[in-house]
């Protein structure tokens, strides 16, 4: 090879290597440069708010909290002020290695865990954990996670408030000091698994009560008269009122026809008061959690824990493709009616483009929150209006959707002008008998255009004016039963808790599920039912510990938290003002409680495996069919409920009431899977006289209706339906 390639190629080689070294050096300059640390919550949450903050940001999650009160004992040292020993909690010991590892190696750790009493708990523990100094200013919050909203968090960080710390403080020690010392009473008292605590035991306890509501219900009677009466063409509906002019009871049958005797047939009525006016229905307000979890119970059918796992992945974020991973709603737990002045003008925006200037509020709108709401953080909102449920078809579940448009809609509507109607009513007399009739008409659908949380419908009354004559062209009068009081669904649960001031956003949902869990409530449909198990534990701690299930000695503790989280009260003495009287009570009830036998009850047939007596046991999830020789045998059988109905598919098997996964009741043959009979509704023993087709039951307001489910036969119902 001539001279000149030589050098030409060593040129070329030297600078290939010189430029490769300089890359390796690039490199490690770059590898060397320290990012900020940001610590959240949740994994999710962690990848969204990482792609807002860029390269100078890494965001991991402590998934939840890191440190805790040990679960093998009390945890808290009663003769130094109540001070609590946490612990690292089990099967976190590789979350606080990164964490440890990924803060050492960061210019600076900032605390971005949720903006509650819980996050600030955890933002402190973690604090506590990496050594960073309390008085640094590395806490950040944020109600909604979207790209501005966090950003914008950075440029306020703050010092970890320690008042919003003790007072979630306050709250775990006054609960494990609570718990942790009935919790073994009852398993020494009654049996082992059962536990009491301050939020479940009134949850329990007003169960409870509202059950012996009901059993201690007396109906009474009281009868209806409803008439038609015609105008011309026009025929309208119209109820009895009373007598000369004053309201009237119809008791009985006798005070109905003493009614219908004293109008003449053959005369007209006359129109004696005509009242007609203009009314406006103004909207509800954006969602609290409490209302959020009360709606999506009744119309979409969600428990509480579901709705508030829904609204956590809403709110955490949702990959929206080439926008990338989007917040879609605010914080979610928040007792706040009040809205951002920027989520305000947006919504006006969108309201105006979308339906018109008329439909979009031009004076400001404040929903008044209830007395002990915190105001930390907004309603529950979406984060962007323009974010409609129909353009997130794509990207969500069926019921992400579902929870997300309810959402979504109730914000919008709490924005928009009211809903008018033309009402009118009239009052018909004759013979000093008056008859009213009553009707409403939308003049203007303001808020009900996106959402409507009634179910009213236009009823057209004529155009009368007083001295008007009406004909009476039909009456029909009917016998009522006042009814009990319904029983609690999680939803009314859920607004009881809340009207009382039991419990925060934060607590009504696991509360739930706790006194169902611990097979103290049962679910019958949607109502909750107490159970043997839980009457007995309620009426123990009621005995002995009544402050425990008193609804205002709860409500003063969530008030005297609050005063502490407003740095008026010590937490220490807050727990000690509750702890020191319930102490004695302890003593007291160790000693003079005497151990509860559930005994088993002969279940009336034989062990299938070994023809021992078997017996109905009560177990951690109710009753149950056990054989009398355990342990020795260990048969069990499910306790199903005959109806006494002989199956009208196969005409051999015998109906029996069951419950789906869902705990929904339905009827189905003994003899499945030979034969798959099953229905929703109750057959009852008769066939239709139409077509022969088995009839069955539906419960209404007024009563239990029979039909056939083919809908060509139905009778009345004729008495009251009865608690259950």
């Amino acid at each position: 090879m001539p001279t000149k390639a030589k050098d030409t190629e060593s040129k070329k080689t030297k600078a290939a290597k010189t430029t490769k070294a300089k890359t390796k050096k690039t490199r490690a300059k770059k590898s060397k440069v320290k990012k900020d640390l940001v610590i959240v919550e949740s994994p999710a949450k962690a990848h969204t708010i990482e792609k807002y903050l860029g390269n100078k940001y890494h965001v991991i999650a402590s998934k939840g909290h890191i440190r805790d009160l040990p679960k093998s004992q009390m945890g808290v040292d009663l003769d130094n002020n109540y001070q609590p020993k946490y612990i690292s909690i089990r099967g976190k010991g590789d979350t606080i290695k990164e964490l440890k590892a990924e803060a050492k190696k960061a210019n600076k750790v900032y605390l971005a865990s949720d903006p509650d009493r819980e996050g600030e708990a955890i933002a402190w523990h973690v604090a506590h954990v990496l050594g960073l100094d309390e008085h640094d200013k590395n806490r950040v919050t944020f109600n909604e996670v979207t790209k501005d909203a966090v950003k914008d968090a950075f440029n306020h960080a703050r010092t970890i408030d320690m008042d919003t710390v003790d007072a979630q403080q306050a709250r775990r020690v006054l609960d494990r000091l609570v718990g942790y010392s009935l919790s073994p009473i009852l398993w020494s008292k009654v049996k082992k698994g059962l536990s009491a605590g301050r939020v479940q035991s009134v949850a329990l306890k007003l169960v409870i009560d509202r059950e012996k509501e009901i059993k201690a219900f007396k109906p009474v009677e009281y009868w209806t008269i409803e008439a038609e009466f015609a105008h011309g063409k026009s025929k309208f509906q119209g109820s009895f009122y009373g007598l000369k002019g004053k309201k009237a009871d119809l008791p009985n049958n006798k005070a109905v026809q003493d009614v219908l005797a004293k109008p003449d047939k053959k005369k007209p009525f006359a129109v004696t008061k005509v009242v007609k006016r203009e009314v406006k229905r103004q909207p509800a307000a954006p969602f609290t959690t409490s209302t959020m979890q009360q709606e999506a119970n009744r119309r979409l059918n969600f428990r509480t824990s579901k709705t508030m796992s829904i609204a956590q992945h809403l709110y955490e974020g949702v990959s929206l493709g080439r926008e990338g991973t989007v917040g879609l709603i605010t914080y979610m737990r928040t007792d706040s009616k009040r809205i951002s002045p920027v989520a305000r003008a947006e919504a006006a925006k969108f309201i105006d483009e979308e339906y018109g200037a008329e439909y979009a509020v031009k004076k400001e709108r404040h929903f008044k929150n209830q007395e002990d709401a915190q105001d930390a953080h907004e309603a529950v909102r979406p984060t962007s209006v323009y974010r409609t449920p129909k353009s997130l078809e794509k990207v969500l579940t069926k019921d992400e959707l579902r929870l997300y448009t309810l959402i979504w809609s109730r914000f919008v509507a709490s924005e928009m002008t009211p809903a008018v109607f033309d009402t009118a009513r009239y009052d018909l007399t004759q013979n000093d008998v008056t008859f009213r009739a009553s009707g409403s008409v939308m003049k203007f659908a303001g808020y009900t255009k996106v959402y409507d949380n009634r179910s009213d419908k236009n009823v057209a009354l004529p155009d009368l004016a007083e001295g008007a004559e009406v004909k009476m062209t039909k009456s029909d009068n009917k016998q009522h039963f006042t009814q009990p009081p319904a029983r609690y669904t999680e939803a009314s649960l859920v607004r009881a808790l809340e009207e009382n001031g039991v419990g925060r956003p934060s607590t009504y949902a696991p509360t739930i599920q706790n006194i169902q869990s611990r097979n103290y409530v049962k679910l019958e449909g949607k109502a909750i039912v107490p159970t043997e198990l839980g009457e007995i534990v309620d009426g123990l701690v009621e005995q002995f510990f009544p402050d425990i299930t008193s609804v205002d000695y709860t409500a003063k503790v969530e008030n005297d938290l609050d005063e502490v989280e407003k740095g008026k009260e010590e937490w220490a003495k807050v727990v000690d003002r509750y702890y020191k009287p319930f102490s004695k009570e302890l003593e007291k009830a160790d000693s003079e409680i005497q151990k509860i036998q559930i005994k088993d009850q002969p279940a009336g047939f034989d062990c299938e495996i070994c023809g021992a007596p078997m017996l109905i046991k009560m177990g951690r999830y109710g009753k149950f069919y056990g054989c009398s020789r355990f342990p020795d045998c260990r048969h069990t059988q499910t306790i199903v409920k005959k109806i006494g109905v002989t199956c009208p598919k196969c005409g051999k098997g015998e109906v029996l009431e069951k419950k789906s996964k869902k705990g929904r009741k339905f009827y189905g043959c003994s003899r499945y899977p030979e034969c798959d009979f099953v229905s929703w509704d109750k057959p009852i023993a008769r066939a239709c006289p139409n077509d022969g087709h088995f009839l069955v039951e539906k419960k209404r307001k007024d009563g239990i209706v029979v039909l056939c489910p083919n809908g060509d036969y139905k009778e009345e119902p004729q008495e009251p339906e009865e608690a259950e």
